[in-house]
């Protein structure tokens, strides 16, 4: 039974996170007719900024992997976001056990030795 929970558990978690970028549908164009990003970001607009600044700006290097998309890159950033909570709550929580635990064992042993006399 466990088993399926953990199946079904995991299953909604992918349809929460997959259904909002498959049902979203963009907006209509502006007045000037470009087409509105749903997802951009402050890179893109740095880029935009760049451009107007210094249109003769050449970039140093070229990212290894290029998103299809901006909702792809949204992903990936809100997945590299999770995963650094984790790991930092995982740690915090580690610490504070171990610390306690530490605690408790100490005071068992200053218990242990009073007991002896």
């Amino acid at each position: 039974m466990k088993r399926h929970q953990n199946l079904i558990l995991l299953i909604a978690v992918v349809l929460l996170a997959a259904l909002p970028l498959w049902l979203v549908q963009k907006p209509a164009p502006d007045a000037d007719g470009k087409q509105a990003e749903i997802f951009a970001g402050a890179d893109d607009q740095a880029k935009d900024l760049i451009g107007t600044i210094a249109p003769d700006y050449r970039q140093w290097f070229k990212p290894l992997l290029e998103p299809a998309s901006g909702e792809i890159a949204s992903l990936l950033f809100a997945l590299q976001a999770a995963l650094g909570a984790g790991f930092i709550g995982y740690y915090l929580g580690v610490s504070l056990t171990r610390e306690k635990m530490l605690r408790e064992f100490e005071k068992r042993d200053r218990e242990g030795e009073s007991g002896q006399c």
